[in-house]
């Protein structure tokens, strides 16, 4: 971290604890969780006697700003526990705290009339706190646990210049603009019902065509590099699972076994076993490999209520799964293709900037140092052969095995979790996944587990934001909407739309009884990106008046030549 990181983080944290100070100062019997400095900003988590009102930030930050003009310093003192306990005898969460740290001595920090329990380091002065906003309040679960108290958390950005603290606003207004969740709604794309149960995901039609084209695609890509598309079923036998390792080290995320027949069933929260049970269906010979599966898979995992976060982070989504039966001598390339082929996938779908992350051995894990030392080696290697750069995330690998993370920057410059690429040495093990090899001996394979999109729902998610709902033509589930200017030119719309329909474009009619303005500003607001208007100048000379969404009148052709364009806007996937 360079200095000005350090440094901004040591002011955020500050800021934190003013608006801490701030609160109690508003509610004085308010009871303290956590405050951390995070990316940007800070945030503080309060018990309080009332629910907090969008009436009560601006009310915080006048306090704040209070606060600050007194320019009081930030006092540390080191205590022993027994005197730390007695200070902080009326708030319950501080103790909890107190009572998990391990040393018998404790520093604290004191700004005005607020202390906090705390290893800083914090700014001299409140006066430091140059640039700061709060944002929104959220309920935060104490430690993260459904079952402790639902907290109020008061998030707020802080920067070193009102300048850049300002583009960050505006960057934060964008981003409001381009909710995924908003636009979802907006374009008619999904919804989540809680009669369903919250984190399950009803794709309406506008959504479920998108879905659809990115399917299609994402098939033939890989019937043109040698996969096979396989589908396996939803639920299994909970052995398999403990076999897997899956029920040991991942069982807070799975879904409690259901009886069926006297034996235990779970959703399946991945798709590889299925994978291997089919290539184990019969020998395989050395010849034979790279085997390589590919399937859109539905998986079900349990996420708390409160991380749900509209597409992002739901319960059950579907992966563009795959998995790659190889030799260790096959390794490097198959990583090296499934990169390749990562990279190919991003660039269709506009996304020009990523980074990719090495994610190595967990604490906990599956298997003996020595395999994931090889397994980490073989993704080093394909990496290095291609000349890629990459950073390294200690610690950050699944149970089974390292893997290869890429993270994709939309046009905002967010970073979203794209394709994942693992080497996987300890299933094929647990499994005895074998093929045989040329001394006629059976051999256990190496699996690559991977994805090039990820899970389907939040790669949508990703591109609704990324383009802001305005889907590039090739992907928008509306491409032209035909636009009659009265009633009598209905009639002609209909087989404006119908000759476009025909030859596979995707097209409406907006028949209702509104002024053209209206229906076009509408169209404008659904993201469709070409409006055919027609009126009785185009039915005598059978063509269109096109307008963009972005509001262009491109004027008058005929309606062989809209087609074209928009054909060729398709092909280029422009």
């Amino acid at each position: 971290m360079d200095n000005n990181a350090s440094w901004l983080e040591s002011m955020r944290h500050s800021a934190a604890h003013v608006m801490a100070e701030a609160v109690l100062r508003l509610f004085p019997d308010a009871k303290f969780g956590i405050g951390p400095a995070i990316e940007d900003g800070f945030y503080y988590d309060f018990d309080l006697p009332r629910p907090l009102t969008p009436d009560d930030l601006p009310a915080i930050e006048d306090s704040m700003r209070t606060i600050i003009a007194e320019n009081k310093p930030f006092v540390r003192r080191d205590l022993s526990k027994k005197d730390a306990r007695a200070l902080f005898g009326e708030q319950p969460y501080k103790l909890e705290l107190l009572d998990e740290l391990p040393d018998e001595e404790v520093s604290v920090y004191t700004h005005g009339v607020f202390t906090d329990l705390c290893r800083g380091p914090h700014v001299d002065s409140a006066a430091q706190i140059v640039a700061y906003k709060l944002v929104r309040t959220a309920g935060a679960y104490w430690r993260g646990d459904e079952s402790r108290p639902m907290l109020q958390r008061i998030y707020g950005v802080a920067f070193d210049s009102e300048e850049a603290l300002q583009q960050h606003l505006e960057k934060l207004a964008e981003a409001a603009k381009r909710d995924h969740r908003k636009l979802g709604k907006e374009l008619d794309l999904f919804s989540i019902h809680d009669e369903i149960g919250p984190g399950l995901v009803c794709w309406h039609p506008n959504g479920a065509m998108v879905r659809q084209i990115i399917e299609d695609f994402w098939k033939s890509e890989h019937h043109k590099r040698g996969y096979g598309i396989v589908y396996t079923p939803h639920v299994g036998k909970l052995e398999q699972w403990k076999q897997s390792g899956h029920w040991e080290f991942y069982r807070e995320n799975l879904y409690s076994p259901m009886d069926v027949d006297g034996q235990q069933y779970l959703l399946k929260p991945m798709n590889c076993l299925g994978h291997i049970l089919i290539f184990k269906s019969r020998l395989r010979s050395y010849r034979e490999l790279p085997i390589r599966m590919a399937e859109l898979g539905t998986v079900y995992r349990y996420e708390r209520g409160g991380v749900l976060y509209g597409l992002t982070r739901v319960r059950g989504f579907t992966q563009d799964d795959a998995h790659i039966f190889c030799r260790q001598d096959q390794i490097q390339a198959e990583v090296a293709s499934v990169v390749q082929l990562a990279q190919f996938m991003m660039h269709t779908f506009g996304f020009e900037e990523y980074k990719l992350v090495l994610a190595t051995r967990p604490d906990k894990y599956a298997g003996t140092p020595d395999v994931w030392e090889h397994a980490t080696s073989a993704l080093v290697a394909a990496l290095d052969v291609l000349g890629l750069e990459y950073e390294v995330d200690s610690g950050g690998g699944a149970f089974y095995g390292p893997k290869i993370d890429v993270k994709l920057a939309d046009a905002m410059g967010r970073d979203w979790q794209g394709p994942t690429i693992q080497v996987d040495f300890n299933l094929p093990q647990r499994f005895d996944v074998c093929y045989i090899g040329d001394d006629g001996c059976e051999h256990l394979v190496t699996m690559i587990h991977r994805t090039v999109l990820g899970s389907m729902e939040r790669f949508f998610a990703c591109l609704v934001e990324h383009y802001g709902g305005a889907f590039p033509v090739w992907l928008s589930p509306i491409q032209a909407r035909v636009i009659p200017i009265a009633d009598r030119h209905v009639e002609y719309a209909v087989r404006v739309s119908e000759k476009l329909t025909r030859s596979g474009l995707r097209a409406d009619v907006d028949v209702r009884s509104e002024r053209m303005g209206s229906k076009i500003r509408d169209a404008q607001m659904a993201k469709v990106p070409y409006m055919l208007v027609v009126g009785d100048k185009e039915i005598e000379s059978e063509g269109v008046s096109v307008r963009l969404r972005s509001g262009e009148d491109t004027g008058s052709c005929t309606i062989e030549e809209v087609r074209i364009r928009i054909q060729s806007s398709v092909d280029s996937r422009s």
